[in-house]
């Protein structure tokens, strides 16, 4: 990890049904938050399509390494010069009726360096809200964690936020993702005190990148985009509901301090 802040960007959309229409809008964000000095921008879950049906993804899914929305990543990180994640996209798998939910990084040259496949897979049914994400969605079954300039960063999505130890399986972090889509329901009751525990527990930084507003079919996402430091602060969000961005800095001499003043990595017990 380099002594200098690393300055990072989540990036909070309303996506709906289009792919080309997502993609443009999203673009100007994130050219945007390279502006403002981002040298890692982060997208949120669905980014690409957030259609009316669950199907829908399916509809737009992508062949590993060919498609509009991997071209795009491509693209945009090497013209912007910066580290590039897209939180989720549809890989097809070969069961044609579901995909791979899988989280891309892409370095500032445009060159694809990681994949992650989302592992735990939403289920929610409470009044007339229902969702089974495992009937468009094969699970991953690999966590995976990346080499940065800020650090080790363990990649994530959405509802693996819920299970800690899929975190502690990546081992000593700098900066954890968590590209989003929570429901407005869960996300009012749990969303921040989720990502701040992630952060305390394993002494790292957090950026989280949500879906926020009404979507076609009129499903609602919380938003609330945010980043939060090792000691649980929160250091920047987005509280307005729909597109924003929230821009902050992962300090290398925050982290050490944080485990040097409180060496709780140092004292597990397994």
């Amino acid at each position: 990890m380099s002594g200098e802040a690393f300055v990072v960007a989540a990036v909070q959309t309303r996506s709906g049904g289009e792919v080309a229409e997502n993609l443009a809008a999203v673009e100007v964000q994130i050219v945007e938050a390279a502006r403002r000095g981002a040298q890692l921008v982060l997208l949120p879950e669905y980014f690409g399509i957030f259609g009316r049906r669950a199907t829908d993804k399916v509809a737009a899914r992508e062949s590993d390494g060919d498609g509009v929305q991997q071209a795009f990543l491509a693209r945009v990180a090497q013209q912007c010069g910066i580290w590039l994640v897209g939180g989720t996209l549809p890989i097809a798998i070969a069961d044609p009726a579901r995909v791979r939910a899988a989280s891309l990084v892409f370095a500032p040259d445009g060159r694809r360096i990681a994949r992650y496949d989302k592992m735990h897979l939403f289920t929610f049914s409470q009044g007339d809200e229902r969702y089974d994400e495992s009937k468009t969605i094969e699970p991953g079954t690999e966590p995976v964690a990346v080499d940065l300039p800020c650090g080790r960063v363990g990649l994530s999505v959405c509802y693996d936020l819920r299970f800690p130890e899929l975190y502690r399986h990546l081992g000593e972090l700098s900066l954890l993702l968590v590209p989003a889509a929570f429901t407005a329901v869960t996300g009012a009751a749990h969303w921040h005190v989720l990502l701040r525990a992630r952060a305390i527990e394993n002494q790292c930084y957090v950026l989280a990148a949500a879906q926020s507003g009404v979507h076609p079919g009129g499903r609602r996402t919380y938003g609330h985009s945010l980043l939060i430091d090792p000691w649980g602060v929160v250091l920047a969000e987005q509280v307005e509901e729909g597109p924003g961005i929230v821009v902050g800095a992962v300090d290398p001499d925050r982290l050490l301090q944080v485990r040097r003043d409180l060496p709780a990595l140092g004292h597990r017990r397994l």
